[in-house]
């Protein structure tokens, strides 16, 4: 029987998912930044007065890039914040170093979340009349 390590796909990178590690180290930096967006003014004025909220972060096999799946809780308007966000990522990697003991303190990258507007579409589909009739 082979273990979780033998298993390699493309790069030698182990094919059924992410590391221990990998999740333990996300989950930080997504504590450590949602904790930064919580208690610091940016001086962008396109970041003044935005509340961010990062609901998942992933981390590369070698930990040097975290992407941060982020929304704006009760707004659709995440799109125009990513361009302000790429422009704080050096501060907030430099906020990860100061909190984190990593040897490698992570590149972070922004992504919108789209996860609860995909739920709310499919709910609504579900809950169409069409739908509905088929189910029963």
């Amino acid at each position: 029987m082979s273990s979780r390590h033998d298993i390699k796909g493309p790069a030698g990178i182990a094919a059924d998912g992410p590391s221990t590690r990998q999740l333990r180290v996300a989950e930080e930096v997504r504590r450590v930044l949602s904790d930064v967006f919580a208690r610091t003014e940016f001086r962008d004025p396109e970041l003044f007065d935005v509340h961010v909220t990062v609901t998942e972060v992933r981390i590369s096999p070698d930990f040097r890039h975290a992407t941060a799946f982020v929304a704006r809780l009760g707004r659709t308007d995440i799109d125009e914040v990513l361009p302000a966000l790429k422009r704080a990522a050096p501060f907030l990697r430099k906020a990860l170093s100061k909190t984190m003991r990593l040897r490698i303190v992570p590149e972070v990258h922004f992504q919108p979340d789209t996860a609860l507007d995909n739920a709310m579409e499919l709910d609504q589909i579900l809950r169409s009349p069409e739908v509905r009739r088929d189910l029963d």
